[in-house]
């Protein structure tokens, strides 16, 4: 790409608008120009607005620190500034849905990391990997908002990464019943154990909202494109349970699955290895070589060994074994704020930017 494209990141001072920047440094075809947050944090240097609140274990970019915060509710002026946008504004699902599609309406892209738009019909929940056919429902979208380049596009949940690729990797055996339970990181909340020393050796077993749209975002991922809108699938038929654990990154799934044709082992874990999508394809820059890896040793994936795998965007799954009532059993891993929010979100434009979706305005 000869010039980057110019990237606004709405939200920029939360815990996932601070991965945005950290993932986006020497990105070759992504530069950060503009960093929008609430009024409180406007006319503020991004370093100011962050204060003692950076998150990251890496160091702020040196190129983001002098940026002046702009208001994020200023749409057509932050619009003006950049080619598109990266959502991860803390706001009401009503505030949210309302001003991803004023953005949207500038001509402006959104690809969004919240959870607002993930059930508009004419929006694209997409693991790059899984379902990048699903962006075509953009041009329906874009006649709806009466756009010609702008559009919204979102990423799913981070607790479903961590099984929802292998239910993909494994569709011709027909899983249709699943039992999966999470125990999920703390920075999934956007909490950091400063912030959150309640959850020092402690498991909490209740994440709001979490199980449904842990049960439900699967079957949008694993649908299709019908008139112009994502019809779900139907199978698998998933129950969840999400539960709060002392991890600061990384969300895990001990998964149970039933199949109408009956795989071996040995079948699943090929079909997991050779598991390749439209990003490896085209050797997108956020893209892992291999998207999930099978790991043989019994206590693997483990959270602090394997988190970071492919720089956080593969998925790692184990323990793979007959069950007495399910056909199977596995455990899955998946960084919940690379692959599960910022990253998967950086994955999503790449693969828009590869597609022509997005270009220079």
């Amino acid at each position: 790409m000869d010039q980057k494209l110019r990237v606004g990141i709405l939200g920029a001072t939360g815990m996932v608008g601070q991965r945005f920047i950290s993932l986006l440094e020497n990105h070759p075809w992504f530069e950060v120009v503009t960093v929008a947050a609430s009024a409180r944090s406007a006319g503020k240097t991004y370093e100011e607005a962050v204060g003692g609140r950076w998150k990251m274990t890496t160091p702020m970019p040196e190129a983001v620190k002098k940026l002046v915060v702009m208001n994020v509710n200023e749409v057509e002026k932050v619009a003006s500034t950049v080619d598109f946008v990266f959502s991860a504004v803390d706001m009401t699902k009503d505030e949210i849905r309302a001003i991803e599609e004023e953005y949207a309406k500038t001509e402006t892209p959104v690809v969004s990391n919240n959870s607002a738009h993930r059930w508009t019909p004419d929006v694209p929940m997409v693991v790059p990997e899984i379902n990048p056919e699903h962006f075509a429902v953009i041009e329906d979208q874009k006649k709806r908002l009466g756009t010609k380049k702008g559009f919204i596009a979102v990423k799913p949940n981070c607790s479903i990464q961590s099984y929802t690729p292998a239910l993909a990797a494994w569709k011709e055996f027909e899983p249709y019943e699943v039992v999966a339970t999470t125990y999920q990181a703390i920075s999934g909340a956007g909490k950091t154990f400063k912030d959150w020393p309640e959850m020092v050796e402690n498991i909490i077993p209740y994440i709001g909202g979490e199980e449904e749209k842990s049960e439900k975002e699967p079957l949008r991922v694993l649908g299709k494109v019908e008139d112009g809108v994502i019809k779900p699938a139907e199978e698998p038929k998933i129950t969840c349970q999400c539960i709060r654990v002392p991890v600061l990154n990384g969300h895990t799934a001990a998964v149970f699955v039933k199949f109408r044709k009956k795989p071996t082992k040995e079948q699943l874990i090929e079909k997991l290895e050779s598991f390749r999508g439209l990003p490896q394809e085209l050797d997108l820059p956020s893209a892992p070589k291999q998207f999930i890896r099978y790991m043989q040793e019994d206590n693997r994936p483990q959270v602090t060994l394997d988190v970071d795998y492919e720089k956080g965007m593969g998925v790692s799954i184990g323990r793979l074994r007959e069950d007495t009532i399910y056909d199977f059993k596995f455990v899955g891993l998946s960084h919940n704020t690379v692959r599960g929010a910022a990253g998967g979100a950086v994955l999503c434009a790449e693969t828009l930017t590869a597609k022509g979706y997005i270009q220079h305005k």
